[in-house]
């Protein structure tokens, strides 16, 4: 089971009268439509409904109210970078380490010299690293697994 919260975040920056909060993540992809199917068959994220109607856009539950907006629009460049990742948490980080062996995904470890190398921190949590279709990186640890 793979677990987004975002209930250990401040409830969000206040400002008087008025406070901001995340809302969404977007990506810009060569595909949408491929780029959601990998974030649905990989992280079991559920579709949602695309209030925009552009059907180069689809959106993707994250859990409490929190989405994933995919992007496909050609024309703009997309840079990559390690440091720049989504990081989600699993109850369960050796059950998704298998999903991700059985559906051969590459994944590494923050430095990325050696494939399929978990990371373990020096607090105990377990990190892996992996790409989308669109060369973003991925970050799962196991900050959600009750018995580390």
């Amino acid at each position: 089971m793979l677990w987004i919260s975002f209930s250990q975040c401040a409830i969000g920056q206040d400002f008087g009268e008025s406070f901001v909060t995340f809302n969404h993540l977007a990506l810009s992809v060569i595909d949408a439509d491929q780029s959601a199917e990998f974030y649905k068959k990989t992280l079991k994220l559920e579709e949602i409904t695309n209030k925009t109607e552009n059907n180069q856009i689809r959106w993707l539950s994250l859990g409490e109210g929190k989405e994933l907006h995919l992007l496909s629009f050609p024309d703009d460049e997309i840079k990559i970078t390690r440091a720049v990742h989504l990081a989600l948490t699993t109850s369960d980080f050796d059950a998704f380490i298998k999903r991700l062996d059985t559906m051969k995904v590459n994944y590494s470890d923050w430095i990325g010299e050696i494939p399929n190398k978990i990371n373990i921190r020096n607090d105990g949590i377990k990190q892996v690293y992996f790409q989308d279709p669109n060369g973003y990186w991925i970050e799962i640890n196991s900050v959600g697994q009750k018995n580390r």
